[in-house]
């Protein structure tokens, strides 16, 4: 049986059974009718635009149709998507109105990206392409055939809205996330409203479910405000939406539960008259809301914050009807509607009809240029969307503060994060406004709670943690957490995302689309710099104390590492003194993405302040404590070791501390090299990443041919792929987690994924004895003594169900 057939244009919703009354909750207002002369230039905005989209997907020639438009034409790839862009140009055309007559600062989130055609001809209509691409994409005949020939080809601009595109904080290829960016733009921007587009199928991801909720998290004395456009043109790429099989009725019954007021704008006939009006309540709402809170000191609880649902067809203006299949308000409108433009007659006649509907030349001047009656609508030059300096250049660093005033002790016990929390206090106590932490509800189970020592949580519909300017948001939504974090960092913040290990892939693919708006906003000459976005990764699968196999994944370090080397940056510092330096790094460097992994429990302190800080300046280092002495040159270790033993990681680096100290009580004859590695992209084969130890320097460190095993905190594959091509890589062995656990023991996970000290010890032995015959002549003997341990704390743990009480003794070295 075939797809389903739409047998008219925008079918409506079947109807619900809910009662009549719930319409009550939808917004009616007095609508104020537009001035002539608006409406006129509103209109010339909308078919001019319309054209220009339409154009970009079809006309590699020709572009004013000043001939019969012929096959040769039409582009040979037609690529592109239609059916959204002519409602984002209807929104584009009237904030431009809305920002004039009040002065805003606005940024218009798209999020269907796939309406670049639409923001690109609303741009160039603007003149904002002129501004940041002069000379290419001039307000002329020139630069507007360069727009439409240059689209969706190598060489100009992509078929989805990316860093490229003026105005744009948000990388539009993969749906879901406008909304949550649009929130996170406007905490801390106390006058800067965002206008968020968000398409009825994108309506229906994950993402965007949980962001409507953002608004409880909007404290309206410190941040902006968001308005929610839903544009319901009722179809995906092949099928309905849900929202555009809901009624009014559900539709107002829906959004008025999540706490806002919808205003639903449908009117086709009187469209600019109704959407107007309804943006100039929506900004009347938030200014009521906002003096509230600011004037009044008397904030509404639970304010109700305006949305708008705009219903319009699908491909509205574009060819009605094609070879007896209905395109416009139809999922055919989606990309191309006329596939065939350029080898069918009947389809290139019919793009004709279409292209020369909206009147091209009535709207532009004899050079090329947009008519008066065009651009009467636009806004001072600084204020409009594609020019505002909060999307292009915001960059607000933070106030540094002297980290090491918050070390701790050199041979002591310390949690990473308890440590890194005291720090973290201070940091934002000297940055009240530009620097914000989001979190699911971890902050206290990852004893990060001094933060909270001189701020708060910020939940406005929580009566202990509304309007008290906190820093901290927590919901247990990674997609939120992720999302305002963006949005904050695209105009200019700082932010900070920590969570259990285990769950931060649940934004891999938001994190690398991030990764990919930043790596082309580099390339963009006129983009400014950006905070890094930073993750703190803890409650590791090493020390899963409450919970168990589900918990217990570090695949996000594979996530990072697959990103350009120039962005990624993953660190996995030792211990308390190497996390905070770690950290104090990170918060003040720029346009990276960094992820940070430790442990909230107590570990084991190697280095003093000091030490940490040259040591994380070089990223790797040889733990002479921990190796071989030297007999003749003090407090330095053996030029020559057997064995080369690396720890990459909190648990798994005590690991090979612990399986030295075993060494040299058991097997003193054997010379051991430890090495810790605190920066993993030093490993990267020379000149593949910035931070890549030369050759030289690698050689020097773990030698030319010894046998190195690192013990890593990760997969093994993704460290292996890191080594490849380094120096005899062959006699470099991997181990890390292996998929192995439950909710058991710390030193049992160990165990299970040949991490522990006795597996270390076992390897070393048997690498070692290749080149030490005295270890060779008691190898086997010495293995023994090792299973004798295993088999011994294994019983241990089997019989009391805890690790022995002496298994995190600090480890000795005479």
């Amino acid at each position: 049986m075939g797809g389903t057939q739409i047998t008219i244009p925008n079918p409506p919703p079947l109807p619900s059974h809910l009662p009549d009354n719930v319409l009550d909750l939808a917004v009616q207002i007095e609508r104020q009718k537009l001035p002539d002369h608006v409406r006129e230039s509103l209109r010339a905005f909308q078919r001019a635009g319309c054209y220009i989209a339409a154009s970009m997907i079809f006309l590699r020639d020709n572009v004013l149709l000043q001939d019969e438009l012929q096959f040769s034409h039409i582009k040979p790839r037609l690529l592109g998507h239609w059916g959204t862009c002519p409602g984002l140009i209807l929104v584009w055309s009237h904030l431009n109105v809305l920002i004039r007559n009040h002065n805003l600062d606005m940024i218009y989130v798209i999020g269907p990206g796939h309406g670049a055609p639409a923001a690109l001809a609303s741009l160039w209509l603007e003149g904002s392409l002129e501004r940041f691409y002069p000379g290419e994409y001039d307000r002329n005949a020139t630069g507007l055939r360069n727009l439409i020939t240059r689209f969706s080809v190598p060489g100009g601009f992509p078929s989805h809205i990316n860093a490229e595109t003026p105005g744009s904080i948000h990388e539009g290829g993969e749906l879901g996330y406008a909304l949550a960016v649009s929130f996170g733009a406007v905490m801390d921007n106390p006058n800067l409203i965002v206008t968020c587009v968000v398409g009825d199928g994108e309506a229906e991801t994950g993402p965007t479910a949980t962001a409507w909720h953002a608004i409880k998290y909007l404290d309206p004395k410190e941040s902006g405000a968001v308005i929610p456009i839903l544009h319901v043109n009722g179809f995906k790429i092949s099928e309905r939406t849900i929202f555009g099989c809901m009624d009014d009725k559900e539709i107002a019954c829906l959004f008025s539960g999540y706490g806002y007021q919808v205003r639903i704008v449908e009117d086709l006939e009187n469209i600019d008259d109704d959407l107007q009006s309804s943006l100039e309540w929506a900004v009347a709402e938030i200014k009521k809301i906002q003096k509230a809170a600011r004037e009044d000191n008397k904030p509404i609880v639970k304010p109700r914050w305006p949305m708008i649902v705009l219903r319009t067809p699908k491909g509205w203006t574009g060819p009605k009807e094609v070879e007896g299949q209905i395109i416009e308000g139809s999922f055919h409108s989606h990309q191309v509607p006329l596939p065939k433009a350029g080898s069918d007659e009947k389809q290139l006649q019919a793009l004709d009809g279409w292209l020369s509907s909206y009147k091209i030349n009535e709207l532009l001047d004899d050079e090329g240029r947009p008519t008066e009656a065009l651009t009467r609508v636009l806004p001072e030059a600084e204020k409009r969307l594609g020019q505002l300096k909060t999307t292009y250049d915001p960059y607000t660093p933070l106030k540094t503060i002297d980290w090491k005033q918050f070390g701790v002790e050199k041979g002591t016990d310390e949690s990473c994060m308890k440590t890194a929390g005291k720090f973290l206090d201070k940091l934002f106590q000297q940055n009240p406004k530009t620097l914000r932490l989001f979190s699911p509800d971890e902050l206290e189970s990852n004893k990060l709670n001094a933060i909270l020592d001189h701020t708060q949580r910020d939940f406005q519909w929580d009566q202990y943690s509304r309007a008290n300017g906190g820093r901290v948001i927590e919901v247990l939504s990674e997609h939120n957490c992720q999302g305002f974090m963006q949005g904050y960092t695209l105009t200019g913040r700082t932010a900070l995302f920590p969570s259990y290990e285990s769950f931060l892939g649940i934004v891999h693919t938001m994190m690398v689309q991030y990764s990919k708006f930043v790596k082309i906003a580099r390339e963009v000459p006129w983009r400014g710099d950006l905070a890094s976005i930073n993750y703190i990764e803890t409650s590791t699968w090493a020390r899963q104390e409450h919970n168990g196999f589900s918990h217990q994944n570090p695949s996000f370090i594979g996530a990072v590492l697959n990103i350009k080397a120039e962005a990624a940056r993953v660190y996995l510092p030792p211990d308390a003194n190497c996390f905070l330096s770690t950290v104090h790094h990170v918060m003040k460097s720029k346009n990276k993405t960094n992820l940070i992994i430790g442990s909230k429990q107590p570990t084991a302190v190697y280095l003093s302040p000091d030490e940490a800080a040259e040591h994380c300046r070089r990223g790797a280092s040889i733990w002479h404590f921990a190796s071989t002495p030297d007999p003749d040159s003090a407090g330095e270790s053996v030029q020559d070791p057997d064995v080369v033993l690396v720890g990459i990681g909190v648990e798994v680096t005590f690991e090979v501390i612990k399986a030295a100290e075993l060494l040299r009580s058991i097997a003193p004859a054997l010379k051991v090299r430890v090495i810790n590695v605190t920066d993993l992209m030093i490993l990267i084969e020379e000149s593949k990443h910035p931070h890549s130890l030369s050759k030289p320097k690698f050689i020097e460190m773990f030698t030319a041919d010894r046998p190195v095993l690192f013990n890593y905190h990760g997969y093994p594959t993704e460290l292996q792929g890191i080594l490849f091509g380094r120096e005899n890589a062959e006699r470099m062995d991997v181990e890390g987690y292996q998929e192995e656990g439950s909710t058991t023991t710390p030193f049992d996970m160990m165990l299970r994924n040949r991490v522990s000290r006795f597996d270390v010890a076992k390897w070393a032995l048997q690498r070692g004895a290749e080149k030490n015959g005295e270890v060779k002549g008691k190898l086997e003997e010495l293995l023994g003594e090792v299973d004798t341990r295993v088999k011994e704390v294994r019983e241990f743990i089997g019989n009391e169900g805890k690790d022995p009480d002496d298994i995190y003794q600090l480890p000795k070295f005479k």
